[in-house]
């Protein structure tokens, strides 16, 4: 029967409402290509099953991961832009577990749980690239338009 309509076009972008075991970051990342979105800011809210967040570490420059399940993230939150050709996501989360204790960090891997997943991504015209900075060792978006 083919895969559900995860997408809507909105007059400011999009709409997408993620289901039970989508890769969120997966379904960002294909809708990036396929609507060749230049840049997007996005923001949402749902229950992830699995999730793995980071924080940056700067003298190693990488993510000190750590993994959580069966939480509702009460806010996502980043940028859709390109990096070499290339979809390059930047996304945080924060949202809490069943206790209400809270937890945030950069979005490095994340499962919808049993639920849904709501994110509205507003689309900007400017196609914009990220480069490594080599004074932070990251990622950073440029200003400069393509």
């Amino acid at each position: 029967m083919g895969d559900p309509v995860r997408h809507l076009a909105i007059p400011a972008g999009f709409l997408m409402v993620l289901q039970q075991g989508d890769d969120v970051l997966a379904r960002l990342e294909a809708l990036i290509r396929a609507e060749d979105i230049p840049l997007a800011s996005i923001t949402g809210f749902g229950f992830a099953g699995q999730a793995r967040f980071g924080f940056f570490d700067f003298d190693r420059r990488d993510y000190d991961p750590r993994e959580f399940e069966d939480l509702e993230i009460a806010g996502l939150t980043g940028t859709l832009a390109w990096m070499d050709g290339e979809p390059s996501l930047h996304v945080h989360a924060s949202g809490g577990d069943r206790n209400g204790l809270a937890v945030v960090g950069h979005v490095l891997e994340l499962t919808v749980g049993r639920g849904s997943f709501e994110i509205t991504i507003i689309v900007h015209p400017h196609r914009l690239q990220r480069e490594v900075d080599s004074a932070v060792g990251a990622k950073v978006l440029q200003l400069r338009q393509n």
